[in-house]
């Protein structure tokens, strides 16, 4: 447990993207089975510890933190493991040795509610400060550090010399703590995916920049906006998997109950809209089935999911990445006839000369589930990974609207000594009339360091009320927000909600009166 602790700590300070590779890698070869394949578990997101809650570990430091001092440190810290890890006493007694990293996942992934606490607080009593920020980063599943899924694999391929893509191939066929992945990194024979429904990487696109490209060369699709999905039929069973490769299977029932065709697709995951006469419904709508992993029969009614599908990797035996994409959406457009079109249809290629043609259908497409358009390039393999030249997703504009910053909250990792999180408003009616601000969003991104800086200083200076973590501040100062769409909202008492909201600009020059209005942002509506 000390090395993984070790590990998470120079990980935490290191910015290097190589540096980053290498002390993961070189932890992996030095760290002896299970622990090692524990620690790629956590790093990549595969470990599920849900047994303690914030709760639970605010809770224990209440019993020998000062609360006050508890609060304050928090405050200023902005992480409650890092704060915990610093703040934890020594035990009165001397302590047991410290764990080792298969002992602390074994107890946690076997922990019940009522001994949770006790076995926490015996963990605690072993560890260094160190010891304690990896063992509750382990026990929350909230590790931010700075290692994304990707950089972990690629880590484990370059400390025992196979190949990135071989080893994603095979991923979400094995299980923690991967003792197949690492014998066949210490020279054992090579996991394979065999007749399972596992993940296999999607294939991305480049923003596209500039428009210098040969349209006679690319075919130009509609860019959904749903999720991104895998549908895999394997051995009997269906699986449904995100971008990320989380298995989503169990959110959509529906979709994978219709789905039995022996092959590997790409598609978008959306929900179909009542007043779209059956067309696809926004993605506030897709939202309302997101994140449920047992959806009602209810919300499957009102919210009916569907795949748009985009490309076919596997047809039965045959693979077809390697194929170029009009073979490929050859093959997918026999296998589309084959299946519910309830459930399933094609995404359709837009019909376009050159690119002024193409330019003016896309700024004429503002259905609510349109994004932009997709280029793909007519002879491009299905590869993983952004690949230039191959694919390009070309946006559509983003909207905008000038709004008054209302509240700030400090960020988390980097972020944690600075307000960066902030909630903006628009006005219900003209100020000079009595209008009021209603917040309608809230923006963490699209700012330099130094826009940061000078934001963090506003809100320093200009608080005007203090809600726990949460500043109110002197409605004075406008940004403009830009966000892709603008849906109707129950939740919100402005009643709408942004898509993607992020800061386009300060406003310095713009009078917070200025600033637009609620009513402004429902015509923005589609």
């Amino acid at each position: 447990m000390q090395a993984f602790a070790t590990l998470l700590d120079r990980l935490v300070y290191t910015r290097s993207r190589n540096a980053k590779l290498k002390l993961i890698a070189d932890y992996l070869v030095a760290t002896l089975d299970p622990d090692r394949g524990w620690a790629l578990a956590a790093l990549t997101g595969g470990l599920d510890l849900k047994a303690v809650q914030p709760k639970l570990i605010r809770t224990l430091l209440e019993e020998r933190v000062d609360p006050v001092l508890l609060a304050m440190s928090y405050d200023y810290v902005g992480d409650l493991a890092e704060t915990a890890a610093l703040l934890w006493p020594e035990p009165p007694c001397p302590p047991a040795p410290p764990p080792s990293l298969d002992e602390v996942v074994q107890r946690l992934r076997h922990l019940g509610r009522i001994e949770a606490a006790s076995v926490l607080r015996e963990l605690l009593d072993r560890l260094d400060s160190n010891g304690r920020f990896a063992l509750l980063k382990l026990a929350t599943g909230a590790m931010r550090i700075g290692v994304s899924a990707r950089l972990a694999k690629t880590a484990f391929a370059q400390a025992f010399g196979v190949d990135v893509e071989a080893v994603e191939e095979v991923w979400h066929g094995l299980r923690p703590p991967y003792p197949e992945l690492f014998a066949w990194g210490t020279g054992g024979a090579q996991p394979t995916a065999g007749d399972l429904p596992v993940f296999r990487p999607f294939m991305l696109a480049h923003p596209l920049e500039e428009l210098k490209l040969d349209l006679a060369d690319y075919a130009a699709e509609w860019k959904w906006d749903g999720i991104r999905v895998q549908l895999v039929h394997a051995g009997g069973q269906t699986r449904l998997f995100s971008r990320t490769g989380d298995d989503i299977t169990g959110s959509f029932p529906e979709v994978a109950a219709a789905y039995a065709y022996p092959a590997v697709l790409d598609g978008e995951l959306l929900v179909r809209g009542e007043f779209q006469g059956g067309e696809a419904a926004s993605f506030n709508a897709l939202q309302q089935r997101l994140g449920r992993k047992a959806p009602t029969a209810k919300a499957q009614a009102e919210f009916p999911a569907f795949v748009r599908l985009y490309d076919v990797l596997l047809d039965g035996v045959d693979d077809l990445r390697a194929l170029p994409w009009e073979q490929r959406r050859a093959r997918l457009e026999a296998i589309v006839p084959r299946l519910d079109p309830a459930r399933f249809d094609l995404s359709a290629v837009i019909a376009a000369g050159d690119f002024d043609e193409l330019a003016h259908i896309r700024s004429g497409a503002r259905d609510a589930a349109i994004e932009g358009v997709m280029l793909k390039l007519r002879t491009s393999p299905y590869v993983t990974g952004r690949r230039t030249g191959l694919w390009y997703k070309w946006k559509r504009d983003p909207l905008v609207a000038d709004c008054v910053m209302m509240y700030a909250q400090r960020g988390h990792g980097k972020r944690s000594s600075f307000y960066s999180d902030y909630t903006f408003g628009c006005w219900t009616d003209d100020p000079a009339s009595g209008g009021e601000l209603l917040p309608v969003g809230k923006a963490y991104s699209g700012i330099t360091d130094a826009e940061l800086a000078m934001l963090d200083r506003f809100v320093r200076t200009h608080t005007v009320a203090r809600f726990g973590p949460v500043r109110e501040v002197e409605k004075s100062l406008v940004l403009e927000i830009a966000f892709d769409s603008l849906h109707t909202s129950t939740r919100h008492k402005s009643g709408v909600s942004m898509r993607f909201p992020r800061i386009a600009r300060i406003r310095t020059d713009k009078p917070a009166a200025e600033a637009d209005t609620v009513a402004a942002l429902r015509r923005m509506i589609v």
